[in-house]
């Protein structure tokens, strides 16, 4: 009996090594066949059409000169910031993606485009499409198998609407709360950004960039984003190697071993030198020590921020760094342009200034990166996958990610979970039915709106309908007056939405607005339970007294039922601060690990049932 079991065991053994050397062997002629193809391609192209592919425009600088994209042999487009098309549905996003493609090949060699876009919780420029909670909520859940599904639900619905790259994940660990990409990052700790940031990038590209489920990742922004002083936008990140590479350097790591296909290099410098032209950084330890083989994008026009005499000297500095695409958002007519770009790199080269073995690796990086998606052999449109943007499976992931991403940081009496026979449910703030509050930024448009920002979704107010017998009551006040009688008041409050640069805030206080709704329901003398929207730890110590339970929802997307879930009980809240939560300005910046400060709640709190 041990013998056979031992030979069961062995022979078991044997045969998963023999799969396992197979799929190795597979994916080692996989990629000899892959390496074969660019070097037949680059042996075929001639400068302009290796300029081409290292130049991205964005879809604004170039909708009116589409046939630019056959005659410059352009490589990529891109959606950025407030880019938007006519027609914002999934079909009318999917029609765009395929008329671009049309222009890619109609060119000799036939290279199809990369389009990229910032889908960063979600397809979040698509109207219908599921808004997933921002990265800040996703850290609190500490649970990366369903980040990795969350981003997989993302990858279908980007690639259902013939889009094939977005500029997630944001591994940026974020060291002060005053940074306006705060709710970006997955929390303030490098732990949180190596196993989110990882799992996000296998959602995306799956087990295979060939997929049609799959899309190209984009890990960013390397780096030292979220540790520039005193939290400032693109600002400049004061510390050593030893602590860069400490903080900083692990998300990117792990996103690397997960094979992640592109890297967006950051807008900040790290002291005093910015990271665009950083030969150290991008090509010394990204492409040599790290071992990175894929290609490194520029952020939005970031190469004209270097220092230099004039944009070619930019370009030859970023490029000669390791840059191998960049984006440009401005096009005919207009100062550094797309055309500017092509003319000066050729220059560059013809003038001994870029070498042609620069030229040819970053072609080589993002030529590999395209057959490994199968972009020569895929069709642009899925229309199964077109079909499922917004569907109801993928708002149950959503839901989920909502669910697991709510702290609880009081409950007193346990006033939570509340009962669905209640009479009489009183819901006020002017969070509480606002689907754009509710999302943030990144959703339709770059900076956000308050108010009906897309179709489908469910708001608080909704979700607090939806859960509860008919017979009960649910009113809404906007600012909390007219309370008493009720059994509860749920007031849901909260930051208005915003995005990178416009986030920036020295002073985190909750808005006058929202403290006196609290302080209205609270004089109606029955249970308070709080619920926040915001991209970062609040200071709300003024309110927390207020309040008989209080919720930390972050930016949680469409799905507020969710939230309700855990409100009325169904599922235990579970979420864990991504973030220390400060008491006062004076406190902050505040991490895990600070001495002699404490924090109103430490990184890790949270409350269950």
């Amino acid at each position: 009996m041990t013998r056979k079991f031992y030979f069961t065991i062995l022979l078991s053994a044997i045969l998963l090594m023999g799969f396992a050397g197979e799929t190795s062997m597979e994916k080692k002629s996989d990629d000899k066949a892959i390496n074969k193809k660019v070097k037949e391609l680059i042996s075929k192209m001639s400068l302009d059409e290796k300029v081409g592919q290292m130049t991205q425009v964005d879809y604004s600088a170039i909708k009116e000169n589409l046939d630019d994209i056959r005659k410059y042999y352009i490589g990529s487009i891109l959606w950025g910031g407030d880019t938007e098309i006519d027609d914002l549905s999934p079909a009318g996003w999917a029609k765009v993606a395929e008329q671009l493609q049309s222009y890619a090949l109609q060119t000799p060699l036939k290279i199809p485009l990369l389009t990229g876009i910032d889908a960063v919780h979600g397809h979040n420029n698509v109207n219908g499409a599921v808004i997933f909670p921002h990265n800040i909520g996703l850290g609190c859940t500490r649970n990366a198998k369903l980040v990795e599904k969350a981003a997989a639900v993302t990858a279908e619905e980007v690639a259902g609407t013939g889009i094939n790259w977005t500029f997630a994940p944001c591994v940026a660990v974020v060291r002060d709360e005053r940074w306006g990409r705060t709710y970006e990052g997955f929390g303030e700790t490098p732990e949180l950004a190596k196993m989110m940031g990882a799992a996000y990038v296998k959602g995306l590209q799956g087990k295979s960039l060939a997929a049609n489920t799959s899309i190209l990742s984009c890990t960013k922004h390397y780096m030292g984003d979220g540790g520039t002083t005193g939290g400032k936008d693109q600002g400049n990140t004061e510390i050593d190697e030893k602590t860069l590479r400490k903080l900083h350097l692990a998300g990117y790591i792990d996103a690397i071993k997960a094979g992640t296909g592109s890297i967006m290099a950051s807008y900040n410098s790290w002291n005093g030198e910015q990271l665009h032209g950083h030969k150290y950084l991008l090509t010394d330890v990204l492409k040599k020590e790290l071992g990175f083989k894929g290609f490194i994008v520029s952020d939005y026009a970031a190469i004209d921020k270097l220092p230099g005499t004039g944009y070619k000297e930019q370009i030859e500095k970023s490029i000669n760094a390791g840059m191998d695409m960049a984006m440009i958002p401005n096009g005919h007519g207009k100062k550094n342009s797309y055309l500017d770009y092509i003319t000066f790199l050729k220059e560059l080269v013809n003038e001994g200034k870029v070498p042609m073995t620069r030229i040819d690796d970053a072609v080589a990086r993002i030529l590999k990166v395209k057959l490994q998606m199968d972009l020569f052999n895929k069709k642009t449109v899925d229309n199964n996958l077109l079909a499922k943007v917004g569907s109801e499976e993928h708002r149950k992931v959503a839901r989920e990610c909502v669910r697991q991403s709510l702290v609880l940081l009081k409950n007193d009496n346990k006033t939570l979970p509340l009962k669905k026979n209640l009479n009489k449910i009183f819901v006020a703030g002017s969070s509480a039915d606002d689907l754009g509050n509710q999302c943030g930024g990144w959703t339709i448009t770059w900076q956000g709106k308050s108010g009906k920002v897309m179709d489908g979704g469910t708001t608080v107010l909704d979700a607090i309908k939806n859960s509860v017998p008919e017979k009960t009551i649910v009113t809404y006040s906007k600012d909390g007056t007219g309370a008493e009688g009720y059994d509860v008041a749920v007031v849901v409050i909260g930051e208005k939405p915003y995005a990178e640069m416009f986030g920036d805030k020295q002073n985190l206080a909750l808005s006058e607005e929202d403290i006196k709704t609290i302080k209205n329901a609270k004089t109606a003398g029955i249970p308070v339970v709080a619920v926040l929207f915001s991209g970062r730890p609040m200071l709300i110590d003024e309110v927390l007294k207020d309040c008989n339970a209080f919720v930390a929802a972050w930016l949680p997307g469409t799905e507020g039922q969710g939230i309700t879930d855990v409100l009325f009980g169904d599922f235990k809240p579970v979420g864990k601060l991504s973030h220390t939560w400060a008491k006062n300005m004076d406190q902050i910046p505040l991490n895990k690990g600070d001495k002699n400060i404490k924090p109103l709640f430490p990184y890790g709190y949270g409350l269950s049932y």
